[in-house]
């Protein structure tokens, strides 16, 4: 019998069709042909699916992860890390902070956090844009930076929108006392935080970053204790008491640095 060949190859809108493999190609017998064709049932979505995934291949990406601590107890900066690998980090009241890329590995165990200045481009927004906007960086890279308008209300008038196509909000006027203006959802990450009627040791930290529980000592414990984290999605943290005098105030145990749920939570 006559041997049947068949191929299927996509190409890209400026016709690279390097970046696209062959995904189907067939050499053989026609009526084996025929028999892989009448069973192939998923042919057709996966001939639909492929212009979306090509969408999703090139389009920028940035993601949630890294949140920083200061003191071992105040959020000092909650990061996104782009396409290009370069860390943006913002406050939790949507300030642009800084940007740069990670340390080598053997740096980053002694200084987690740390950021190498990022040697790319970098633009900002001139007297073309909202006022509001004006002097603030709009470009990283390919990532690109947008912030709510000064008609807004004041807990979002000149912060953060956007970070590429990833989207933040915040809390308004309406909520808790120690939650207005703070962070609220990073795409499809929401952000609590311990309500003003709690212990004051804690009141207005982060409590929930997505589905990871963060928990502080109060002021029932030690003074150089209280206020430090004391658990983050079950990993426990210790501390050394006022009166270890050697170490006082220093981490006991726990991690400088470590990835849980995805995001990594760095403890300084």
């Amino acid at each position: 019998m006559n041997a049947w060949v068949l191929s299927v190859r996509l190409s890209t809108p400026a016709g690279n069709s390097s970046l696209i493999q062959p995904i189907y190609h067939y050499t053989g017998e026609f009526d084996n042909f025929m028999t892989i064709m009448t069973n192939m049932t998923n042919f057709p979505r996966i001939l639909f699916s492929l212009p979306l995934l090509l969408l999703t291949c090139f389009t920028n990406a940035q993601e949630l992860s890294h949140i920083q601590f200061s003191a071992g107890a105040t959020v000092s900066s909650i990061a996104f890390t782009t396409d290009q690998q370069v860390i943006i980090k913002i406050s939790e009241d949507g300030r642009v902070i800084e940007w740069g890329t990670e340390m080598e590995p053997w740096r980053y165990t002694y200084q987690p956090g740390k950021l190498l200045p990022y040697m790319g481009r970098v633009s900002y927004y001139g007297s073309e844009s909202d006022s509001i906007a004006r002097g603030k960086v709009k470009m990283i890279g390919t990532t690109l930076l947008s912030y709510y308008s000064a008609s807004e209300t004041n807990a979002k008038a000149g912060k953060l929108r956007s970070v590429g196509n990833t989207s933040l909000d915040y809390y308004s006027n309406y909520e808790n006392a120690a939650l207005t203006g703070k962070l609220k959802s990073a795409g499809n990450t929401i952000f609590n935080y311990y309500y003003s009627y709690e212990n004051e040791a804690f009141r207005g930290k982060l409590k929930l970053a997505g589905s990871t529980t963060i928990t502080y000592y109060s002021t029932f414990d030690d003074k150089l204790i209280k206020g430090k984290v004391k658990s983050i999605d079950g990993t426990i943290y210790t501390w050394y008491a006022s009166y270890e005098t050697r170490y006082s105030g220093g981490m006991k145990s726990g991690h400088l640095s470590r990835k849980i749920n995805g995001v990594t939570y760095i403890i300084m």
